[in-house]
């Protein structure tokens, strides 16, 4: 656990989450411990089943642990929070509304003038000017989850947690997004938690990396990424990082 501060945002203390399967206790996640800094952009990786995604779901307040304790801002967790979004892999959209409409959507407390300014804003931010009036069903894959990040963005919340969501998309798709979400991130600052199973991915977004380890999942290792943006990705130090993480989550390779 790091250092608590000014900037403090989140702190996770002895976390655990047990199910009840089928008659049995199945333990996902045993004493998890992190502090997060506003601003940061944390990844978390690990092995496939492992319970990344069901640790987000639980600092997101849409599960409640079976022990330990998530605060933030000193406020302890108890559920979801407007102030607090969860953009999925995919379902992020509505497609019966426009751009405009998902964008606005959780706007209807503001004035008309506040809302359609910051409709635009956000339209420009995530780069679909000219898509104001299309529907879902006529973006691309990319678009879409730039919409999901926009509409996520424009009801103004303090922490974005997202749970790998690029990971319907193609690579040369994924590799645009990475850059767009990091371009947003540097613009508007917001704490980020972001899942993924793509090691490269972790490497060029992360502030710091999370490696979990196998179910039930523990903080196996929490590597900073100690690389200005941005990143080239065939330097040596870059290249130390990312095989650091396939050997922390058991994938390393010998050439």
């Amino acid at each position: 656990m790091t250092e608590a501060g000014a900037g403090q945002k989140m702190r996770v203390e002895h976390l655990g989450m047990v199910f009840q399967r089928d008659g049995g206790a199945v333990s996902a996640l045993e004493d998890i411990n992190l502090d997060v800094s506003a601003g940061e952009f944390v990844c978390i990786v690990g092995p496939s089943g492992c319970g990344k995604s069901t640790l987000l779901n639980v600092l997101a307040g849409f599960l409640s642990s079976t022990s330990g304790s998530v605060t933030i801002d000193g406020e302890a967790v108890t559920g979801p929070d407007p102030r607090r979004i969860l953009v999925f892999q995919e379902r992020g959209v509505f497609p019966w509304l426009t751009v405009e409409g998902n964008i606005g959507f959780g706007l209807s407390k503001l004035s008309r003038a506040e809302r359609e300014a910051r409709i635009a804003h956000y339209v420009q931010t995530v780069r679909l000017q000219g898509f104001e009036k299309a529907y879902p069903a006529d973006l691309s894959g990319g678009m879409k989850q730039r919409l999901q990040v926009a509409r996520a963005l424009a009801v103004n919340p303090d922490i974005l947690y997202l749970d790998e969501p690029f990971g319907a998309l193609d690579s040369i798709t994924r590799v645009i997004m990475r850059g767009e979400l990091l371009r947003i991130w540097q613009t508007e600052r917001r704490t980020i938690l972001f899942v993924t199973h793509d090691i490269d991915e972790a490497v060029q977004l992360a502030d710091r990396v999370i490696v979990l380890s196998s179910r039930p999942a523990r903080i196996k290792e929490i590597l900073a990424i100690d690389i200005p943006h941005p990143r080239n990705i065939s330097s040596p130090r870059y290249l130390e990082l990312r095989d650091e993480l396939l050997t922390q989550i058991g994938l390393a390779y010998e050439v």
